[in-house]
Parts: C-alpha cells; structure tokens; sequence
C-alpha cells in the first residue's frame, strides 16, 4: 500500500489518498476487481499497518465501487478518519444515493474520484458528498473550466489531481480549486540557489558540527548567525512530545534536553520547512521524513542469509534520506550539495551514483515511493528482507513522522 498527501491552498498536507498495489502487478496500479483492491486497502489499514500508524491525525481517502460501497465492511472503518472516494463508474441510482447519505450521517467524508459533471449526481452535490476530484490530464482544459463553473452552484470542495508543475497548480487555484494532489508536491524544484547559498549553507554547516561532537559553544555561535532558522528549529523540536512537558526556548536547552542524535535529525528535516514559516506539514517534510526514518529502519536489519547491509549504519542511512531530496528542492547538481559537506566516501557513492549498501537502500526506498513493487520485490529477495519486515519499518517511518506535528 502507499499513500499520497492531498494539500490545501498553502501546500499543507491536509489528507492522504491510500493507494492499493498488488504485490503480482506492475508498477501501475493493476486492479482487476476494484472491491478486491479496497478489501485489501481496508485490511491493510485495520490489521497490517493500523489507523493512526499510517495516517497520524491526517483523514485518508479510499477507493470503493458500486459493490463495495453497499458493503457494510466499509462500516468497520473509523468514520472520522476515513474518506471514501466513488469511482467513476458507479452507476448512481436511488440505493446508492440512500447509501452515501447513511454513510455520511455517520460521519464519511465522500468524494467524487475521476469526476465529470453530471445531472444525475444532483442529489450528491447539494449536500451529500463533500469533494469532487478532476483528473487533469484526462479532463481538456476547457472542459475543466466549464465543469467548474457548473459545480461552483454546490456546496463541494474542488480537488485537482495529477498536478505535475507549479503552472499548472497556480491556474488551478485561480479556478477555484482548493485541494490538490499530484507528483509535483512530493517533488517540486521551488527554492532558488539563493536560498541553498543562504539558509541551506547554515544548515550544512550545523550538519557538519552535530556530527562531529563540536562543542555546544561553536554550535550555539552558528544558530546566531541566522535568527531565522533558530526560530524554524525550535519550532521543529517543540513540536515534538517528550517525556517532559517542559518547553525549549534556547538552543543549548535544546541540545540539553534532546540529544545531538535527535537535534542533528531535526536539522537535516528542517532544510524542507519553508523559509516563510516552517510548515510542519509541507509535502516536502512529509516525504523527507519518511524516507529518512524508513531508510534507517531498514538499515538496522542485517539479514543473515546475505552479506549485502552489513555496512548500513542507521545514522548514515537516514541522513541519506534526507539529503538524496535536495536536488529536486533545490534544483542544484548533487554533487555541488555533496561538494560543501564533508561526507564519507559511502555517503558520497549513494548520494551520486547509488552505489554501496546505502545506494541500494535509497534505490530500495524510491522504487517503494513510486510503487514499483515488482522492482522493489527483486531488491527484497536479492537483500533478503520479508514483506512483513517491510511493512514493520513502514510503521516505524510513518509513525515517526506523524511526531512532527
């Protein structure tokens, strides 16, 4: 299973859409039996992975059919977590419209996927289902204005699906839509070299201090130079629940109360908080931090069937993680990035080239995001790690990031 942030208007992760992938298909999604496939995406959340694991306090949205939507499984799902999505295809009569009201008097959240306006979904506008999806690049632009203006009547949310560029997002927004969901968000090209030379150029300086035990001293010195990205990291580490209820206000508190372990985490993720305002629920953070905790969770697996791993250390791996996002933030060669950072030989072969037992983990880690199971499935044999194992460290990664909230 995988899952899709779906953002509002200020590029916040507001939801996600859980995806279902049949470990037999390719890497597109190859769902013979849509009640099958969201029979399995709804045993996956309940059983294999857990409500809150995967989703924290974000709602996730579902796929359902005619068959599985008249099912009272979907009734085992936790309403105010779940949403529902009716495929395109459900024939909409006076049972289903009697079902989605059920449903949502219990609380659903119901969206229209893969929508075109219709007449016969009248009774759904006006009050029954909340979002109504578009697929942009099956709806032609001027069909998507005219449908939009149509729909403007209702009490619905606009959500644009598969935005692939910043161009496309903005007229959207302009349009009226107000949730988006697309590849663009899990890999925008936003900030300039500017800000890589400014904000990033501290960060990677704090990198190199954390992980060299510099004295705290040295380390409060460099926070001092940039009073803006003091500020983003203790939001960053506030946010976080500790053992104690106590707040952070300075740096050296920080440290004190937290480790170098964690501070040097928190500074590596906050490279992906905007410098506006320090989102803790930007894609960007959501993917970094993902990555980064799934990546260092697998590194601490060392299979005794293979020698391949035996060289993965957890830290490592997960500063890996973190650092493989930067070209796409940053749109800079990695090897400039890899350049103003004294990184060991391993992390500099896995960082360019994907070489060593790091590389392999991050090329593990990428094909998993893109659902490339077929390919992540060799990768899994060749290293000999099990499914469950798999979705163990999955957990561990979402859980971790659901922290950061």
């Amino acid at each position: 299973m995988g899952r899709q942030p779906i953002l509002d208007g200020l590029e916040d992760v507001v939801a996600y859409e859980l995806l279902f992938r049949s470990p037999q298909s390719t890497s597109a999604a190859d769902i013979v039996n849509a009640s099958h496939a969201t029979s399995s995406v709804i045993l996956n959340v309940l059983s294999n992975f857990g409500i809150r694991e995967i989703l924290g306090g974000y709602r996730g949205f579902i796929n359902v059919d005619a068959a599985m939507l008249m099912n009272e499984a979907l009734e085992l799902l936790p309403p105010e977590m779940i949403g529902l999505e009716l495929l395109e295809d459900v024939v909409i009569t006076p049972e289903i419209i009697a079902r989605c009201r059920k449903l949502k008097s219990q609380g659903f959240v119901l969206a229209l996927d893969d929508h075109r306006y219709n007449p016969a979904y009248e009774e759904l506008y006006a009050g029954v289902v909340d979002i109504v999806k578009f697929d942009l690049i099956a709806t032609p632009l001027e069909e998507l204005y005219r449908e939009v203006e149509f729909l403007k009547r209702y009490p619905v949310k606009l959500l644009a699906e598969k935005v692939d560029s910043r161009h496309v997002y903005l007229r959207c927004r302009r349009m009226g839509f107000e949730l988006f969901q697309g590849y663009f968000f899990a890999r925008p090209s936003l900030m300039q070299k500017s800000r890589m030379e400014n904000s990033a150029g501290t960060f990677f300086k704090l990198m190199q201090q954390l992980s060299c035990d510099a004295d705290i001293d040295d380390i409060e010195q460099t926070f001092k130079q940039s009073p803006a990205l003091t500020y983003k990291l203790l939001l960053l580490v506030n946010s976080v629940s500790f053992a104690t209820l106590e707040k952070i206000r300075t740096v050296r508190h920080a440290i004190t109360l937290i480790g170098i372990h964690q501070l040097n985490r928190w500074v590596q993720l906050a490279l992906f908080a905007d410098d506006g305002g320090a989102s803790l629920n930007s894609a960007l953070l959501d993917m970094a931090a993902v990555r980064a905790a799934f990546m260092e969770e697998l590194a601490k697996i060392k299979p005794q069937s293979s020698r391949l791993l035996r060289h993965a250390q957890p830290e490592e791996a997960f500063m890996v993680g973190t650092l493989s996002m930067l070209k796409d933030i940053y749109d800079i060669d990695m090897k400039t990035i890899v350049s103003q950072l004294n990184l060991s030989e391993e992390l500099q072969e896995a960082l360019i080239s994907r070489d060593g037992d790091l590389g392999t983990l991050l090329c593990l880690t990428e094909m998993m995001e893109l659902l490339e199971l077929d390919e992540a499935a060799a990768c899994l044999e060749k290293l000999d790690i099990s499914l469950e194992t798999v979705i163990t460290c999955q957990k561990k990664a979402y859980n971790w990031r659901n922290k950061l909230v």
